[in-house]
């Protein structure tokens, strides 16, 4: 924090440099003259409008520039120069009910607070002085705070490939958590999807106590990328204020793809489906940014949109090998009307240990047995093969299997208390099996 406040007051002091563009290339452009560092933001000065950058690579005589803004219409020979002004984003309570874009620019036609503002690109915390996570963190969606619950300060991937109702799971877990500040980075999302999940799905009430930072799949790589950043960033912040905050980002697919896009520009070699390494890099400095500090707890939730529902596609395969936990989505119980369409037997809580008691762990271990058994003998049960009788182990999963898919499946404006939850689970799995 000390570091941050003497960096804004460098900045002040530090001396305006500038050269000026040498070539423009698609979502970006080179600077001769300039200079600068990588990570410096840069101002060119085109007729009446300033076209603003980041400097994300250099070479002895260019800097190549990410555009926050589209290049179009940007000539060669413009003058470029360092931006050492209005680098912070707002942040704080008066942030609170907002929706800005991802340098923090109010997009809801109400002017912002300036006057508490912070840096995008923060580290993440020492982790020997991080909160141990001890505190469960329920989201009111039955299959998950059973199957694969959450803690505060857990960070968990919900993937899915298109289409199978993650939109709507992640606003029912959003509005079901009881998380004193929602941040929600919508990045790469659809322009007509941005409202509908401001007023349809996170509602009034839940906007009160969120603040929801936009970047569209239409604007350019770094806006998609730094709106991930600054999301991170303002949770950050009311984190280390002593909140309790939940963070959600949908989706970091996007975010890896629109850094994918600067990296290729900055003449990276693709390596795994085009992605250059640093793309790989990257992820882990974003998501370890969150979970516990000293000062308060920050749960994360991240979207992962799975290329033709493949698992193991790059992005996929990272990320769930840096979060704490990952929700699977299924097409197949998407195309039978089953929703949420969590598979329950891929999906996986690495601190569930945390929140279960002994008796919910026997519960959720027996039921995850009767769910395994079904699954391995469903192609015998479908054909007509299997002999009733023949194994007592699958003739209970037979049997207990419309009530444990009855509690599975919960309506978009059910919500349910983790109390009944658990009371429900316990009943589908311990009342008497009709004859």
């Amino acid at each position: 924090m000390v570091a941050a406040r003497w960096n804004g007051v460098l900045d002040e002091v530090r001396p305006v440099r500038e050269g000026h563009v040498s070539a423009v290339l698609g979502n970006g452009f080179e600077v001769a003259g300039l200079d600068a560092a990588v990570g410096d933001r840069v101002e060119v000065l085109d007729g009446e409008r300033i076209v603003n950058g980041k400097v994300v690579a250099l070479t002895a005589s260019q800097a190549l520039i990410a555009s926050y803004e589209r290049v179009t219409g940007l000539r060669v020979g413009r003058a470029c120069r360092t931006a050492n002004q209005g680098n912070g984003i707002p942040s704080g309570d008066s942030l609170l009910g907002r929706v800005v874009d991802a340098l923090g620019r109010p997009i809801d036609g109400r002017p912002v607070d300036q006057r508490h503002t912070i840096a995008d690109d923060t580290q993440a915390p020492n982790p020997l002085t991080r909160q141990l996570i001890r505190t469960p963190f329920p989201v009111g969606v039955r299959s998950i705070d059973t199957f694969t619950p959450l803690a505060a300060g857990q960070r968990v991937g919900v993937f899915a490939g298109s289409g199978v109702g993650k939109s709507t799971l992640l606003s029912m877990m959003v509005n079901g958590s009881d998380a004193d500040v929602i941040v929600v980075g919508l990045v790469g999302e659809r322009g007509r999807e941005v409202r509908e999940f401001i007023e349809n799905q996170l509602g009034a009430d839940g906007l009160a106590r969120s603040v929801v930072v936009v970047a569209t799949g239409n604007e350019t790589a770094l806006m998609r990328v730094t709106a991930a950043e600054t999301a991170t960033a303002i949770a950050e912040d009311f984190r280390d204020n002593g909140r309790r905050v939940l963070l959600v980002i949908d989706s970091i697919t996007r975010f890896a793809m629109a850094y994918r896009e600067i990296g290729l520009a900055a003449g990276e070699l693709p390596a795994a489906r085009g992605y250059p390494p640093s793309t790989m890099s990257v992820l882990p400095q974003l998501l370890e940014r969150a979970g516990n500090s000293e000062f308060g707890t920050m749960t994360a939730i991240y979207t992962v949109l799975v290329d033709g529902d493949d698992m193991d596609e790059p992005v996929a395969d990272t990320v769930r090998g840096i979060l704490d936990g990952h929700i699977v989505l299924s097409r197949e119980l998407a195309n039978m009307g089953h929703f949420h369409a969590i598979d329950v037997l891929a999906s996986v809580s690495r601190l569930s240990s945390v929140v279960y008691t002994d008796e919910q762990e026997e519960l959720v271990r027996r039921a995850r047995l009767l769910l395994g058994e079904f699954a391995a003998a469903r192609d015998l049960i479908d054909v007509g093969a299997y002999v009733p009788g023949s194994n007592a182990l699958i003739d209970e999963a037979i049997a207990r299997r419309p009530d444990l898919n009855s509690f599975l499946q919960q309506g978009e404006t059910e919500m349910s208390d983790i109390d009944r939850t658990w009371s429900a689970l316990a009943d589908a799995l311990t009342k008497g099996i009709p004859s």
